[in-house]
């Protein structure tokens, strides 16, 4: 199945590049007041339909659907699909953003793929590891493992959101040794946590499953964990959060191969 979704990804990426390069990318505010382009609509189509195709008897929870009011029904085995994750960035025309694709079930995220199409770097995860790879002349080949590192005794390195860095965030942060802040957008910053390139992660904001489903597949089958602000383990649930809708999640911490309690100095 991941290959397949790998492909899949790829293919919704090729759309969102054709029209990165267009003068106009038909950007509009959808209802909560969120972006969405012509590529979001039409990375969505693709990989709808090659799901369908693929996996008929999987419910999909794809963002825009959602967003026009389709939300399936599902059981204890389902899709959560961004096809643009990071619309922001794509927008400003940083490079990054991100296919989100994942497999749920049970509430755990078993299976995932986050694609950086203008970044040329995949990443995946399942339970036979994590691994990433490098597009080189328009393909990707060698493939790395992944391993989230331990956190080091010189003070954590933070990866947070590049469009959504709250104050609550700074003031969490403030209870911990923080050695480095660095600023991403996407479920990139997942990904870097995965890698070994950061140590932590937090959101202490509104995101929503698809956001985060594909990169936290990554982060698991790499040794690292997503869990919420008061330690348990995250899942993916439809309703999690009371009074907000289907599938928003509570605010969170991704860390590495660590417990991120073990590092707080404060809890002032």
């Amino acid at each position: 199945m991941l290959d397949r979704l790998t492909r899949i990804a790829i293919e919704a990426g090729a759309v969102i590049m054709e029209i990165y390069g267009r003068d106009d990318a038909g950007a509009a505010d959808k209802a909560d007041g969120s972006p969405v382009t012509l590529a979001d609509t039409a990375a969505e189509a693709v990989i709808l339909a090659a799901l369908a195709q693929d996996f008929p008897h999987i419910p999909v929870v794809a963002e825009e659907a959602v967003a026009a009011g389709e939300c399936p029904d599902v059981g204890a085995r389902f899709f959560l699909v961004d096809p643009l994750d990071g619309t922001r960035e794509f927008i400003s025309r940083n490079g990054e953003f991100t296919v989100n694709i994942a497999l749920v079930e049970d509430g755990q995220p078993t299976a995932g793929v986050v694609y950086a199409p203008a970044l040329g770097l995949i990443y995946v995860g399942d339970a036979a590891g994590a691994r990433m790879s490098r597009a080189a002349d328009g393909a990707f080949g060698h493939w790395t493992a992944l391993a989230a590192a331990p956190a080091g005794g010189g003070g954590l390195r933070v990866v947070a959101s590049r469009s959504h860095m709250s104050d609550a965030t700074r003031d969490w942060l403030a209870r911990y040794p923080v050695a480095d802040l660095v600023a991403a957008g996407s479920s990139l910053k997942l990904c870097r946590v995965a890698e070994g390139a950061a140590d932590l992660y937090p959101r202490l904001g509104r995101t929503m499953a698809w956001d985060i489903a594909a990169g936290d597949a990554v982060l698991r089958a790499a040794g690292g964990m997503v869990r919420c602000m008061e330690g348990r383990p995250f899942r993916y649930d439809p309703a999690r959060v009371p009074g907000d809708a289907p599938f928003a999640n509570p605010w969170f911490v991704a860390s590495g191969a660590f417990d991120p309690a073990a590092f707080e100095t404060s809890t002032a």
